[in-house]
């Protein structure tokens, strides 16, 4: 009965119209933001310094992710349980001192269940101990320009001084999305996990949206007395995935219907023209003392542009600067930058570009067959 009345409480929620100084009337703070352009689409109180409870948990999310990605962890590693994360009170997964899980099981205890035992136990896996994870959350914070975050653990349980904004957590998610596969996590509504004496444990997804809402596939929720109920949500539909972060609201169905009415204005109002693909070749730039001498440049992530549903598309300009080349040069170096001008000639975007190989610095024998080739190309046969 329960399952059914969430189900009809966030139907009527999506099929509800709010203006859009209602739509998120029940939280303290709280933003909405489509993520390939980085648009705000509507905020409020979005520089705030509130607390983020378990929202914690994308930062940390965010650095074990960053660890898998640069091949300092794998999935399959293992992790021994220690005193320290089996003794996490909130939020758990039950682990019990000694027992070894993959870090794969962790991270699904994480981004499903909010478990700060198993996020204690990564932070320990990742940087050696909980102290020095946090001050690389602090670094990373400090990195992407969160001046108004600090992190004083790994979980978000109460502590003084454990604060962010609905902005900074926004950008903290947006970086969490380029590592496409915690999607894979978050966007599991229940599963099992099986301990080490035989026995699993049910968990299941704080985050009822990826349920019951089309296209929510994550992120993190979070809740403590003095932080309120909190989430930060991802959802995407067709080409757009819009992120939106609410804090501090008083009850989860509250800070769901504020999600909902955000999200449904995002995806009801505004469209996402895609001018051009990341796979679009843009031209070719010369190479000085290359293994070749022309290398094809393409922009590292497609070039997109937020309007409103009611605007018909506006034609767009663009002005290649690419600067000049010389060998070697790694494949996926950026070497210069597309501008995207619109109708009154103002850049409104700017997006790398990159070579998708890897040119290497010419040999002798390369340059000896080049300069015979000019030569001979023009004597008649």
């Amino acid at each position: 009965m329960k399952k059914i009345f969430v189900g009809l409480f966030l139907f009527f929620c999506c099929v509800s119209s709010v203006r859009a100084e209602e739509l998120a009337e029940n939280a303290e703070a709280a933003i909405l933001l489509e993520v390939s352009t980085g648009k705000v689409i509507y905020e409020k109180n979005a520089d705030k310094k509130l607390a983020p409870a378990s929202m914690t948990k994308v930062m940390s999310m965010l650095l074990i992710m960053e660890a898998i990605d640069s091949g300092k962890l794998t999935f399959n590693d293992d992790v021994v349980i220690s005193d320290t994360a089996s003794s996490m009170g909130g939020s758990q997964i039950f682990l019990q001192t000694g027992e070894k899980y993959k870090v794969q099981e962790l991270l699904k205890g994480i981004a499903i269940a909010s478990g700060n035992d198993a996020v204690v136990a990564m932070a320990e896996k990742v940087s050696g101990s909980v102290a020095a994870f946090v001050d690389a959350m602090n670094a990373k914070a400090a990195s992407l320009g969160l001046s108004n975050t600090h992190f004083d653990n790994p979980h978000g349980l109460e502590s003084e001084n454990h604060y962010t904004t609905a902005r900074d957590m926004s950008v903290m998610a947006s970086e969490l999305l380029k590592h496409e596969r915690i999607l894979e996590f978050t966007s599991i509504y229940e599963d099992y996990l099986k301990k080490t004496d035989g026995s699993s444990i049910w968990l299941v997804n704080t985050n009822r949206l990826v349920r019951f809402y089309e296209g929510v596939d994550g992120l993190k929720t979070g809740f403590t007395n003095q932080a309120g109920y909190c989430i930060t949500t991802t959802a995407k539909r067709g080409d757009m995935r819009l992120l939106s972060v609410v804090m501090n609201a008083q009850t989860s169905d509250l800070r769901s219907k504020d999600t909902v009415n955000m999200l449904n204005y995002g995806f009801n109002t505004y469209k996402l023209d895609v001018l051009i693909p990341k796979d679009k070749e843009l031209g070719e730039q010369t190479v000085e003392k290359g293994n070749i001498e022309n290398v094809k440049l393409y922009i590292e992530k497609d070039v997109t542009i937020l309007s409103k549903v009611s605007e018909d598309k506006e034609e767009y300009t663009y002005n290649l600067v690419v600067e000049p080349l010389k060998a070697p040069i790694p494949n996926g170096k950026e070497v210069g930058s597309l501008e995207v001008i619109d109708k009154d000639g103002n850049i409104v975007k700017e997006v790398a570009v990159v070579v998708k190989e890897e040119i290497k610095k010419a040999s002798i024998l390369d340059l000896f067959t080049r300069v015979f080739h000019t030569i001979t190309s023009g004597i008649p046969l």
